[in-house]
């Protein structure tokens, strides 16, 4: 038998049955956002294929070293900067039989990033270089190269950002701001000029979300970018070391 339900009833099951939905619409809503904001795989940039290829990677290289003793790393120049220097030989892994085939994300395969390993001597990670942003900034220091020498060496260079360091002026080199993404934030990254006319990518918005999201108190003595680098599988690229002072990241000039 149908059980009927009178008028006054049936809107207070209305009434009831509209509060669940908005509940439920505000629980799916606040997931998302935090999907966004904190995604699984620990970087805001979500690219899968270049996770899985970081994973893959790391597996080769920690057996690699467990059965040679020595990491896979291509030779590099003591001047190199720290977060370009330790490249991954690919080729060798390939050789050897640690990996079936070089990761499509790999520049040497047509890909965006070059594999890196940091902290070699303790613990070996694996981490990429985005090759896109470590070219534009490139481009942007022989812009500054170029108007240094025409100009008596004076810099391209507008307001002081850190001590030792100014903003970049595009307008001074005649080109655009290339706008390169944050491979942490995914914002649009700042650009720097040390008084030797050095260009960089400051990073010092994404190390104070990365500091406050880890709810840490920095060491005065830690370089910054390290949090960057434990939060993600990418490395700074082309940026100066930070320092925590006054509660705030800030760039040190070489």
């Amino acid at each position: 038998m149908v059980e009927l339900i009178d008028e006054a009833g049936g809107s207070k099951v209305k009434a009831r049955f509209m509060q669940f939905v908005g509940l439920a619409f505000s629980a799916l809503l606040l997931v998302a956002l935090t999907g966004c904001l904190y995604p699984e795989d620990r970087t805001p940039r979500n690219d899968a294929t270049a996770r899985e290829a970081v994973l893959t990677i790391q597996d080769a290289v920690d057996r690699f070293q467990e059965q040679t003793g020595v990491l896979p790393i291509q030779n590099a120049a003591e001047t190199v900067p720290l977060y370009e220097k330790y490249k991954v030989d690919l080729g060798k892994l390939k050789r050897m039989g640690y990996i079936g085939h070089i990761p499509s994300a790999a520049f040497e395969n047509g890909g965006a990033y070059q594999f890196l390993i940091v902290d070699e001597e303790k613990k070996p990670l694996v981490r990429l270089l985005d090759v896109t942003a470590f070219q534009a900034v490139d481009g942007v220091q022989k812009k500054m190269d170029q108007y240094r020498s025409s100009r008596g060496n004076r810099l391209a260079a507008g307001d002081e950002a850190y001590p030792g360091f100014r903003t970049v002026d595009f307008s001074k080199l005649g080109m655009k701001d290339p706008e390169i993404r944050s491979m942490f934030s995914n914002q649009t990254l700042n650009w720097l000029v040390d008084d030797q006319g050095k260009v960089y990518a400051d990073y010092g918005i994404d190390i104070a979300t990365a500091i406050q999201k880890a709810g840490t108190q920095p060491s005065a003595n830690e370089d910054m970018r390290r949090e960057l680098v434990e939060a993600s599988y990418f490395v700074p690229v082309r940026s100066p070391e930070y320092r925590w002072v006054d509660g705030e990241p800030r760039a040190i000039a070489p």
